[in-house]
């Protein structure tokens, strides 16, 4: 079977929407449209209007009417069109959607999903190519989740709509077409929290999520040729992190390299490098590098190429990690 990583997205939602009366999909031109990127093609049609709703164009107001909706018991899903279109949503987010859990001793659960597209890569004009992760980890109450497969994308999903806690989804934009001929839908559906590793590698760990995945694992292709064997390491999950694997694979190979397209300062990478330098300190044998977007707002489409990591540049790092000898 060959499914893209939109396909599973899609496959994701009509399961959800089958097994479950509570769930209701909601978002700016997902029923009639099928949704900017096609993701909810075919849903409004399948299961009506009520269940797959078009709302006006008022981020707000539809974070505002989902927090409502999953008060009373129901399971929302908003999709939020592009990751800058998600701001003017953000007050709710922050101050009702993460915190009515512990405001109320757990008596309202929150079971409500954002889809984000997120990311560059698609030649977006400014607002439609921001990677705005750090927001929300910095967020408590909230779980954070990105894809970079297309069995992932599929079961993350499912496993996000079911949970009880609000769940900010990522999805990268550059990776909806990406293609998996392997793949069997439904795919399995793994608790979150969980990172896995792409790729084992005995002398550095690329530690990567979302669209920096498939980046990674072309840079550790292409570091054969210099002598380096790299691991690349999946996140999946921003929050909950994953520490435990993590840990675990930076502790076996001494050196790690964090990569995500989101500027550098302050952005996700600086709590990534934090949390394994306190935790693997005695097992490193060079500090963790990032290597990021740059600290600017995002670029012209022009010019993306040269703020987003390539393999050149995660190459770069790693050659910059205290090599005690030149790769041979």
């Amino acid at each position: 079977m060959s499914a893209t990583l939109a396909q599973a997205l899609n496959r994701a939602l009509r399961d959800a929407l089958a097994d479950d009366p509570d769930v209701h999909l909601l978002g700016e031109d997902i029923g009639t449209l099928g949704g900017v990127f096609r993701v909810t093609d075919g849903l409004a049609a399948e299961f009506g209007p009520d269940r797959c709703a078009d709302t006006p164009l008022a981020e707000a107001g539809i974070l505002g009417a989902a927090t409502g909706m999953a008060m009373y018991g129901l399971r929302p899903v908003v999709e939020m069109q592009f990751d800058a279109f998600g701001y003017p949503a953000f007050e709710q987010l922050v101050s009702h959607v993460a915190k009515m859990r512990n405001r109320t001793r757990g008596a309202l659960p929150m079971p409500l999903t954002v889809r984000v597209p997120y990311g560059g890569g698609i030649g977006g004009v400014e607002h439609h190519g921001d990677s705005s992760e750090a927001y929300y980890m910095a967020t408590p109450g909230l779980h954070v989740v990105t894809p970079a497969t297309v069995a992932d994308a599929y079961g993350l999903l499912r496993q996000a709509i079911a949970s009880d806690d609000p769940v900010v989804f990522l999805e990268p934009k550059r990776l909806y077409w990406t293609r998996d001929d392997t793949v069997e839908l439904p795919a399995a559906v793994e608790p979150l929290g969980r990172a896995v590793l792409r790729r084992r590698g005995d002398d550095a760990t690329l530690i990567a999520y979302g669209p920096a995945v498939p980046v990674c694992l072309a840079a550790a292709d292409a570091a054969r040729d210099a002598g380096w064997d790299l691991g690349v390491l999946d996140l999946r999950t921003l929050v909950p992190f994953d520490d435990e694997t993590v840990c675990a694979e930076v502790r076996r190979t001494g050196r790690a390299v964090v990569v995500h397209e989101a500027s550098g300062f302050a952005g996700p990478g600086a709590e990534i490098a934090a949390r394994v330098t306190e935790r693997c300190f005695h097992h490193l044998a060079a500090p963790v590098l990032r290597v990021t977007g740059h600290d600017i707002p995002y670029p012209p489409p022009m010019l993306e190429r040269h703020h987003l990591p390539d393999v050149d540049r995660v190459l770069g790092a790693v050659a910059r990690l205290q090599w005690e000898e030149d790769p041979v």
